[in-house]
């Protein structure tokens, strides 16, 4: 297998262009601007239903989102609802994407099976990316990739406070994050029902409104099939919790992560 770098490129072919270049005087820009020269571009969806307050976002948990991902190389970020047609997966959208990302809350009911088939098929047999987040967990796509209910003990919205919290500094979803707090969100609280997660990336504090403090699990990950899938719980859509910095970083590492390491699959 050769072994590509989040851009796509071999090391083999990067190595063969240093040799090339060596005594040659030139910047770690140029190394940069080869680096993404010729690298196969990747696409990542970012789907949601539409369900926010406008007050919070005004275009959508997932343009907040896909606003966040700006920053990823050599990757096409593109929004899709389930107002849209085909509920904003087509077949030829779906094909074409490397990495999901699913944000649900009120109409879980409401998405058809016939497209969670896919989407399941995709991540299982093609190894598409799939990550769910927040309210996302009990949705159709993520509880029928994983095999489980996906439900929490309980669910409060009392505005507390979430100190996130990087509990394997190793993995890569956690690269370039330090501990962080969210001034207020909705509590979900353990256990989680899903299966034993591969990484155990961000933990979680709750400060209640009283003064007390509860724990819950932030960030989990699985391989199932071909396909990498992360759950990351911050993302109430009372909150503007999508527009932070540091969730921000941690969605763009995912990204990265759950993608592929090579082409898709579907399209060789």
């Amino acid at each position: 297998m050769t072994d590509f770098n989040e851009d796509g490129i071999s090391r083999r072919r990067f190595l063969g262009a240093g040799l090339a270049l060596a005594g040659t005087a030139f910047s770690a820009a140029s190394l940069d601007a080869f680096a993404q020269q010729g690298a196969p571009r990747r696409k990542v969806v970012v789907w949601s239903e539409g369900t926010a307050p406008k007050s919070v976002y005004p275009n959508d948990v997932n343009t907040a989102i896909a606003e966040g991902l700006k920053g990823l190389r050599n990757w096409d970020v593109v929004t899709a609802s389930i107002n849209d047609p085909e509920q904003g997966l087509t077949d030829e959208l779906l094909k074409s994407a490397n990495v999901l990302i699913w944000w649900g809350h009120k109409r879980h009911d409401d998405v058809k099976q016939e497209l969670v088939t896919k989407i399941v098929n995709r991540v299982k047999d093609d190894g598409m990316g799939f990550i769910a987040t927040h309210s996302a967990h009990y949705s159709k796509p993520l509880k029928q990739i994983l095999g489980t209910n996906c439900g929490w003990k309980y669910y409060i919205n009392d505005g507390a406070k979430l100190s996130v919290v990087v509990k394997d500094s190793t993995h890569p979803i956690a690269r370039g994050v330090k501990d962080f707090d969210c001034p207020k969100t909705e509590r979900y609280g353990d256990p989680f029902e899903v299966p034993k997660p591969e990484a155990f990336v961000f933990d979680g504090i709750y400060t209640l409104p009283n003064g007390t403090t509860e724990h819950s699990q932030q960030g989990l990950t699985w391989t199932v099939g071909k396909g990498r899938v992360f759950y990351f719980q911050p993302g109430h859509e009372d909150y503007p919790m999508y527009f932070q910095e540091e969730i921000r970083a941690i969605f763009r590492n995912a990204v990265r992560w759950v993608g592929p390491r090579r082409a898709n699959p579907a399209n060789v």
